[in-house]
């Protein structure tokens, strides 16, 4: 069962840009924090110096996410002074394509009536019933749009089309609850891939870890130090020179991908990850498998090689978590990648006795 959107949506905010090129946070229902407020600011396209109109932006800071529409103002009568305008939701949940639809709505109704108190009659009706509905307008209803449809909107296939077997780095990193930076000068680009890589260990279904729209921001970089495994999306190429900000670096607009010495050693490949690519590229290959079959696959290989490692496990008392036993593990005499990948694994599932 699906939470209730009064539990999901947060809050709701309009920035304008007016006539004299000034940008205003001019309203929010019912409150965002000062802090949210000049993050919500950086993140919208208003604020930026290069001119780009991004129509659709989203992203995540300290466990909220934020889902920014940003339109041009075209013989709007109700808007005479207004050159363009953000409408900002702020949710508990990551669902793009849902806030996305909604925001739409809220950007015509504020186009037409110029005022914010028609928008959040509309945000109150999808607060408390799920819906909302006008004949010019559009409808919206939110139980249309599904948590996992949200999960399985990327596609894998073209991440394994632009890195082939490379991809098994992103596999084990994802795995390793490393960190990946991911760089590409258009955000747009860097919102597709990032969604999608949480799809390559789907047991998790934890989409926590992504933060697709990260500045170079000391509040914000802090905020993402303190999470342990995360994906970050970047538009600034300085941050290749921040290593202590990742463990693997991609450069999406070049179609590279970098281990950080720091993770080399955890992050050491051998037959197992050999046997794990050709089966993400096999598989992400054939023309007759969707995306979410793809998914399904890479998705048994990840349960064969939990369950291998429960198998090396013990419960000392009958009450704790399985930790691994390393006698158990060395006695297999795996390859030495194997052993380091199972043990670094088990570090990652706190299934290491401290």
């Amino acid at each position: 069962m699906a939470e209730p959107e009064a539990q999901l949506l947060r809050a709701v905010g309009l920035i304008e840009k007016d006539t004299n090129g000034d940008v205003l946070w001019v309203w929010c229902y019912p409150s965002v924090t000062a802090e949210l407020r000049t993050l919500l600011l950086r993140k919208c396209c208003l604020t930026d110096e290069n001119k780009l109109l991004h129509t659709f932006v989203f992203g995540q800071y300290k466990r909220s996410w934020f889902y920014i529409t940003t339109v041009e103002v075209q013989d709007s009568p109700a808007l005479k002074k207004v050159t363009h305008f953000s409408i900002v939701l702020t949710a508990k949940d990551f669902n793009p394509e849902k806030y996305a639809a909604f925001t739409r709505i809220l950007c015509r109704i504020y186009l037409k009536h110029g005022s914010p108190v028609k928008m959040m009659e509309s945000y109150i009706a999808v607060l408390t019933k799920g819906i909302c509905q006008s004949e010019e307008n559009g409808s919206f209803l939110s139980k249309d749009f599904d948590a996992r449809k949200a999960y399985l909107a990327g596609s894998i296939k073209d991440i394994v089309s632009q890195f082939g077997m490379e991809t098994v780095i992103l596999y084990t990193a994802l795995m390793l609850k490393k960190r990946i930076v991911v760089y590409h000068p258009r955000i747009e680009a860097i919102q597709e891939f990032t969604r999608t890589l949480p799809a390559l260990v789907w047991h998790r279904q934890d989409w926590s870890i992504l933060h697709s729209y990260v500045h170079l921001n000391e509040d914000e970089l802090e905020a993402l130090k303190a999470c342990t495994g995360y994906i970050a999306g970047f538009t600034d190429s300085e941050v290749s020179s921040r290593s202590d900000l990742y463990d693997v670096y991609v450069n999406l607009a070049d179609s590279e991908i970098t281990v950080s010495p720091v993770a080399k050693e955890a992050m050491t490949m051998g037959k197992l990850h050999k046997e794990i690519g050709q089966l993400i590229v096999q598989s992400a290959e054939d023309p007759d498998k969707s995306d979410s079959q793809v998914i399904k696959d890479i998705s048994l290989k990840t349960k064969e090689i939990l369950a291998t490692l429960a198998s090396l496990t013990e419960v000392s008392d009958g009450n704790e978590k399985p930790t691994l036993n390393a006698e158990a593990l060395k006695q297999k005499r795996f390859p030495p990648a194997t052993e380091n990948f199972l043990f670094h694994l088990a570090a990652a599932e706190q299934m290491l006795k401290i």
